[in-house]
């Protein structure tokens, strides 16, 4: 089988880094971490076009697509230092999901099996399913922390009938034994739903759910503390789910489920870096762009700059494991780390 390159649109790699066969292991399994589209869209249950996001990731900037982004922040460039290649979309046909779901997952499993770090571009928030499925089946059953920013839980029963789709699989993730209640963290959580009752399910199963609420009397940064020590718990790595519509809609209005009185897109790109940079991660995916409902590229940027703010703070953690940081002493969050 050859590389598919995008399911919908040109062949561009994320942000012009080398492209890679995710066929022939040799051509990336040396890298720190890899991309991979995930363009399916066949579980929204309101507005769909969250099939275009992974391109959209991929080519939204401002500058040259030189395979270049030097952090001024982290004073090192995460594209170079983890030797990021892009092995194309898993071919995901929405009108099948289970078919979809495979897929991925296998292609998931294979990354982390030779210890690479799989950075999922989606694709609506179903995906999760198979991308902490696969991480886990190379980590662990059980043993993966889940740090899930979102404004909904995702923790629905069925969907329209189905146990698939971007309202359940963190109820199904779960369910399965792929990672446990107790060490799964949602941040960002307002509005109207779930109803009382899965509410209810989300507590007898100890998930630990940060509302907008809690976060604005609390800060960000104390619910970060919290959340970080409980996902260092009796667990041997972190994968990181990120849905666009955590961030207020006036700054991410590109998506399909859009609830007002989100976190900024400034909170969003500090807590992942914090994560990155504290947390050992075994995978991470962003998810929910849906370009057609954007504006000037907003959101597609935010989901950029969510990709390359995890990726410098895995660089920069990795450097520190290796005794080679490099600290920039003008940003606060380097403070004491």
């Amino acid at each position: 089988m050859t590389r598919l390159g995008n399911l919908y649109g040109p062949d561009a790699s994320f942000l012009g880094i080398p492209k890679a066969d995710p066929d022939v292991v040799g051509e990336w399994q040396s890298s720190g971490a890899v991309i991979i589209g995930a363009p399916f869209d066949g579980g929204t249950s309101h507005r769909s076009g969250t099939r275009f996001g992974p391109q959209a990731i991929r080519i939204t900037d401002y500058l040259p697509q030189d395979g270049m982004r030097p952090s001024m922040a982290l004073g090192l460039d995460p594209l170079l230092a983890l030797r990021v290649v892009d092995l194309g979309d898993v071919e995901m046909p929405s009108g099948d999901t289970e078919l979809s779901l495979q897929r991925l997952e296998e292609r998931v499993t294979a990354i982390a099996a030779q210890g690479v770090v799989p950075i999922i571009l989606g694709g609506d928030h179903t995906i999760a399913l198979a991308d902490v499925t696969g991480v886990a089946r190379h980590v662990g059953w059980g043993r993966v922390a889940v740090i899930h920013f979102d404004a909904h839980a995702d923790t629905g029963d069925t969907q329209f009938g189905s146990l698939h789709g971007h309202g359940t699989p963190m109820r199904r993730l779960i369910e399965s034994g792929a990672c446990r209640g107790d060490r799964f963290l949602q941040i960002g959580l307002r509005g109207y739903w779930p109803e009382p009752e899965t509410l209810q399910w989300m507590a007898e199963q100890g998930m630990r759910s940060y509302e907008m609420g809690e976060i604005v009397a609390r800060g960000l940064d104390a619910v970060l503390d919290e959340a970080l020590a409980i996902a260092a718990m009796d667990c041997d790595a972190v994968f990181l789910s990120v849905d666009v519509d955590v961030v207020d809609p006036g700054s991410a209005p590109g998506t399909g489920t859009p609830e007002p009185g989100g976190l900024s897109s400034r909170q969003l790109l500090d807590a992942v870096r914090r994560i990155a940079m504290e947390a050992p991660l075994a995978g991470l995916d962003v998810v929910e762009v849906a370009p057609p409902y954007d504006h000037a590229d907003i959101t597609a940027y935010l989901g950029n700059r969510i990709v390359l703010e995890a990726l410098s703070g895995m660089a920069w953690r990795a450097q520190g494991l290796r005794g080679e940081v490099q600290r920039n002493p003008a940003d606060p969050l380097l403070k004491d780390r």
